[in-house]
């Protein structure tokens, strides 16, 4: 009887042995983790002209860092526009890599002033429409309801306007549809719209590794139609060197 018993107890005290041990290292690795991480930075990237997405997502992949996209239906690089279905493949692969996503509105106009309970929203071509609260929410919704037809995932209840400008009936209008706008910090805008001649890359990086600072959030773009010298081969190097300083990095929340 005992050595029938002996076997079975052996595997037992094993296992827990096992068990134990890797719970262990486990914990620690947690608790490294976290003192190597000195502070927290979002990552965010507007759609643009979508030049450089592959080269974007690959590079978040390879550091395994999380961004929030924010996304309208622009004109994009090969001649389609962002939320066409051609790049569901793409949409659908950054949802299962668990990032996070949210309205740039549809058209990607300028909300430019207020005109009584209505706002003037500036077109890309140039024209100018006046809109009420709800020609606001739908401008914030359709992404969310082409988004749902990529990917069959809605977008978080988060917008940001089309460079940054609001006012005070936009911000109401969306408010009232359910949409939290998140702009950037003053550190966290990249650059890489502004021309290369006078703001080369070199330069751009080192600002952010020098100014970025915990909860900050940083905006870069897809792909920029005016800047000759991209920035987002620079991307990597940026995630390395944040990394070195003991940041973490994560998605946008979807409530404050």
């Amino acid at each position: 009887m005992t050595a029938l018993l002996r076997d079975p107890l052996r595997r037992f005290l094993l296992r827990t042995c096992l068990l134990t041990a890797h719970m262990t290292l486990l914990a620690s690795a947690t608790a490294n983790a976290s003192d190597q991480c000195h502070g927290t930075l979002y990552l965010t990237f507007d759609t643009g002209n979508m030049r450089h997405a592959e080269l974007i997502a690959d590079t978040l992949a390879r550091q395994q860092v999380r961004a929030t996209f924010f996304l309208a239906q622009e004109k994009t690089s090969r001649g389609d526009h962002a939320l066409d279905p051609g790049w569901a493949p793409y949409w659908q692969a950054r949802v299962a890599e668990g990032h996070a996503f949210g309205s740039h509105t549809w058209r990607h106009g300028s909300f430019r002033e207020d005109s009584g309970r209505q706002v003037r929203y500036r077109l890309p071509d140039g024209s100018v429409e006046t809109l009420d609260a709800p020609a606001v929410c739908e401008e914030l919704q359709r992404p969310d309801r082409r988004f749902v037809e990529l990917t069959g995932r809605r977008l978080d209840p988060l917008w940001r306007a089309p460079g940054g400008r609001t006012t005070p009936n936009t911000l109401a209008a969306a408010r009232s549809c359910g949409y939290r706008h998140v702009g950037w910090a003053p550190a966290g805008f990249l650059g890489d719209e502004l021309p290369s001649e006078t703001h080369p890359n070199a330069l751009l990086l080192r600002n952010a590794l020098d100014h970025l600072k915990d909860g900050d959030i940083v905006m870069a773009h897809l792909g920029i139609w005016s800047r000759k010298d991209p920035f987002a081969p620079m991307l990597d190097a940026l995630i390395g060197g944040l990394k070195a300083k003991g940041f973490c990095f994560a998605t946008l929340p979807a409530r404050p």
